[in-house]
């Protein structure tokens, strides 16, 4: 039995000792978040959480692990769900009508290139096992961390796995967080740059892992790109729980009769609760000082979840890994750059 079976099967008091480590690391981490250098370096605290529980738990965990592995896997488990529902609370309907119908079309099409090439390139060309490919893919095709942690579920990855394309999303995405900025300042500069300050924002926000990258990435350049890079960013977001369902189905397509009548389709539900969570907040029916305090719960159980994740990963696992999910997520990253400018410029042109 796994952690995350052992903490929904478990009574509630012996998952407290996981339940708490866990809130302690995530505390730690969203505090660490808030500080000026992290914040301008675009960490984010559920980018903290999981190299503080991979620290530990390839230290001092292993004592602890008897007593804490049933709240480790709850935390991995239901408060992973919980956290991805509530992520709704951040974005409303409102926020496509700001990107248009081109931000949309170029959100879409550059998740499903993405995406597709990830599948192709890690399980055909790089030879790497499907879920690991699927996983990196996730993170680098929709909103970093948060995606691979969603797609964990209906992939049925190790924590290894999930830790690897964790990883991939940290580094390219820090890439990225200071490469963006300069190669619009360069292109402006030689005279080449085909976008302005705007266009280049959509761009950011199509193409960057993670929403605090896209975040400080625009606003090195200006805020109408910081503005138009977040709201772009959000929406490809909201395409997280239609991917999700589509992926569960395409999944069960590719499994064998047998496996089908055995397991049949792996339905998400959590990713339905996320999108009824997005049309509540698009009514602004809650006070924006209660949705503020609910972002911050979500960001606690994100960072809970990705602690557990840490926990759990050991390093041998993450050496066995090697340089096949680097090199994936490096090629992923050049397409996210290259093609992600020619779909934003097409797009555009066609739009």
């Amino acid at each position: 039995m796994n952690t995350s079976t052992q903490g929904l099967a478990a009574p509630a008091p012996h998952r407290l000792p996981g339940l708490l480590l866990t809130a302690a690391i995530a505390a730690l981490s969203i505090w660490l978040g808030t500080l000026p250098w992290m914040q301008a370096h675009g960490i984010s605290a559920l980018t903290l959480a999981i190299v503080i529980g991979i620290v530990l738990g390839n230290t001092l965990y292993r004592a602890l692990a008897p007593r804490a592995a049933a709240g480790i896997g709850f935390s991995k488990a239901t408060l992973l769900r919980a956290g991805i529902i509530l992520y709704g609370l951040r974005l409303t309907l409102q926020d496509i009508g700001q990107v248009g119908t081109a931000g949309v079309v170029i959100d879409a099409l550059v998740l499903c290139s993405t995406f597709g090439l990830a599948w192709w390139l890690g399980t055909k060309v790089l030879g790497m096992d499907r879920n690991s490919a699927l996983l990196i893919g996730a993170g680098s095709s929709i909103c970093g961390a948060a995606a691979v942690m969603a797609a964990e579920p209906v992939v049925k990855g190790r924590a290894e796995q999930v830790a690897v394309a964790v990883a991939t999303v940290v580094v390219f995405g820090t890439v990225a967080m200071f490469l963006y900025p300069l190669l619009y300042q360069w292109g402006v500069s030689a005279g080449w740059m085909p976008l302005d300050e705007t266009a280049f924002g959509v761009f950011t926000g199509s193409t960057v892992h993670e929403v605090a990258q896209v975040v400080a990435a625009g606003r090195a350049i200006s805020e109408p790109a910081a503005d138009a890079a977040v709201i772009t960013k959000m929406v490809r977001v909201m395409m997280l729980a239609p991917f999700l369902v589509g992926l569960s189905a395409l999944l069960a397509r590719g499994q064998g009769q047998a496996q089908r009548e055995r397991s049949r389709i792996t339905i998400p539900w959590f990713a339905f609760g996320f999108i009824a969570m997005v049309g509540f907040n698009s009514l602004q029916l809650l006070p924006a000082s209660l949705v503020s305090l609910l972002v911050d719960l979500d960001t606690a159980l994100l960072a809970m979840a990705m602690a557990a994740l840490g926990l759990t990963t050991h390093a041998s696992a993450l050496r066995q890994a090697g340089a096949k999910p680097m090199l994936l997520a490096l090629l992923l990253f050049a397409w996210l750059m290259a093609g992600g400018m020619l779909i934003n410029l097409g797009i555009r042109a066609l739009m």
